[in-house]
């Protein structure tokens, strides 16, 4: 790709996170990826060449080997004229959210990453005329933490997404916390992954958004009424769900669209696109943690109902929400048993500091690193080997955790379809789609303390003032719904 050759004016602002910022191309289906850095703390361009070598790097060697040569675009280095960079940061400043304005885009090295605009379809070859419908999901932490070095019991009960939620309404974040449980999308059960993308959709914060031939259409409004948004969304999916218009307008058509949204985001979550076995990890079993969440609004439904047992129906092995869980589930000990672990790895470096090269532990993120990850053992011999490898693990499985998923569906023919190109059927519709993984940089071994000071902080919040409301009400639900049992004793 000659980007020098492309004019900066078809390049478009796409996103950022904390480390980086992303534009897209208008016609081409690539996106540049630039570093980002406070005011006055601009790395060397060597410096920023070896940063985004050790994200690519991660992608290819490490991230690959979990999720599959097809889940998985680690994109590659380029170089790009100065002045052509210059002008494409004066061109997307003024797009840019004003709480992200207190980094500035690297505009001194030249290096970029050159990705696929995971927004379009990446396993098949597509016609460019089709329209293009997208839905990035941050699905976040699918499971009940099963170490026994927990401390607080509501941690075997309730997971961390449902937790954390009350202490960012708290704190400001957002206005009400969302119905949306990780568990009940990671369950395999249609029933429960249905009642939680509804969720999603509802309050999709930082954790859905849906794109329209690139453009996004639906995601994080949360000062918007829910019945206006989905209207609106309604007609932007009608053409795809309903091309020959065939349905009546009102609230019955907004249910409708949405419910076949949901099955088809459903449908591809449960497929498997990739036929490659994703490397030698021995898998964590996924029996050992609980299978749902007391927290889930579609538990506390069933409770009310006189119902106590939720059915989990199991992730297909090869679909990709079960090779991110597998992945998640490295993180085998909690915070609260690895933090120990990181202090004697921090107590080591502190006494031989050039070791921290030898370990590893900032890249590179190579084979070696990887083969180095495969030691599921959790008998502690007290080396710093031991310790190393489950902070290496953790810091893959918060990856993972924190990753987000795209769908990209374009609307397909009969005769278009072939067993190489993924399918997937709605009442009036057919999509070809492809599946992908991004946001798969390794989390940084620095984040450690902070993870474990907000794990404190959430668990103590919702013990304080979420779960001593909550548990009079709960309690009398299930006495109301027990079998009543009579015990005959000899006499």
């Amino acid at each position: 790709m000659e980007v020098e050759k492309m004019d900066e004016n078809e390049w478009k602002y796409h996103g950022e996170g904390n480390q980086s910022l992303v534009v897209s191309h208008c016609q081409r289906c690539v996106v540049l990826r630039f570093l980002k850095s406070p005011p006055n703390q601009n790395k060397t361009p060597e410096e920023i060449l070896h940063h985004l070598q050790n994200i690519v790097d991660f992608g290819k060697h490490v991230m690959k080997q979990f999720f599959g040569e097809n889940y998985v675009h680690h994109g590659e280095i380029i170089q790009l004229p100065l002045d052509f960079v210059r002008q494409l940061c004066l061109k997307i400043q003024p797009e840019r959210p004003e709480c992200r304005c207190d980094k500035d885009m690297d505009t001194l090295s030249g290096y970029a990453m050159c990705l696929p605009n995971l927004t379009r379809p990446q396993t098949f070859r597509f016609a460019e005329h089709r329209p293009i419908l997208c839905i990035e999901i941050k699905p976040k932490c699918g499971f009940i933490p099963f170490s026994s070095h927990v401390s607080q019991e509501i941690k075997h009960k309730v997971c961390r997404y449902c937790m954390h939620q009350h202490l960012k309404v708290a704190n400001g974040k957002w206005k009400r916390p969302s119905k949306y449980c990780p568990l009940d999308l990671f369950s395999g059960n249609k029933q429960r992954m249905h009642f939680a993308l509804k969720s999603l959709l509802q309050e999709a914060q930082n954790n859905l958004k849906i794109f329209k031939n690139g453009e996004l259409i639906y995601g994080c409004k949360d000062d918007q009424d829910c019945a206006s948004d989905w209207n609106e969304l309604a007609c932007h999916l009608k053409p795809f769900f309903f091309p020959s218009n065939g349905l009546v307008s009102g609230p019955q058509c907004t249910r409708t669209i949405v419910k076949e949204l949901i099955h088809v985001i459903t449908m591809a979550l449960l497929s498997s696109t990739d036929t490659c076995r994703a490397g030698d990890m021995k898998t964590v079993p996924i029996s050992q943690g609980r299978s749902y969440c007391e927290a889930s609004a579609f538990n506390k439904e069933l409770v009310r109902n006189g119902k106590h047992k939720l059915e989990s129906s199991g992730l297909p092995r090869g679909c990709l929400l079960y090779k991110t869980l597998q992945a998640q589930m490295l993180d085998m000990l909690d915070i609260e048993g690895l933090y120990p672990l990181y202090s004697r790895v921090e107590q080591y470096l502190e006494e031989f500091p050039e070791e921290r090269s030898t370990l590893q532990i900032d890249g590179p993120y190579n084979e070696v690193f990887y083969e180095k990850l495969l030691d599921l053992s959790l008998e502690d011999d007290g080396t710093v080997a031991f310790a190393l490898t489950k902070v290496q693990q953790y810091r893959i499985a918060m990856t993972a955790k924190d990753c987000s998923i795209m769908i990209a569906l374009s609307p397909c023919l009969q005769d278009e379809c072939s067993e190489h190109r993924p399918v997937v059927l709605t009442s009036k519709s057919r999509f070809t789609f492809s599946v992908s993984v991004l946001d798969l940089d390794l989390k940084p071994y620095e984040s450690i303390p902070h993870q474990y000071k907000l794990d404190g902080e959430i668990v103590n919040y919702y013990l304080k003032n979420v779960q001593a409301k909550e548990d009079p009400v709960m309690s009398n639900l299930f006495k109301e719904n027990e079998d009543c049992t009579l015990v005959l004793h000899k006499v």
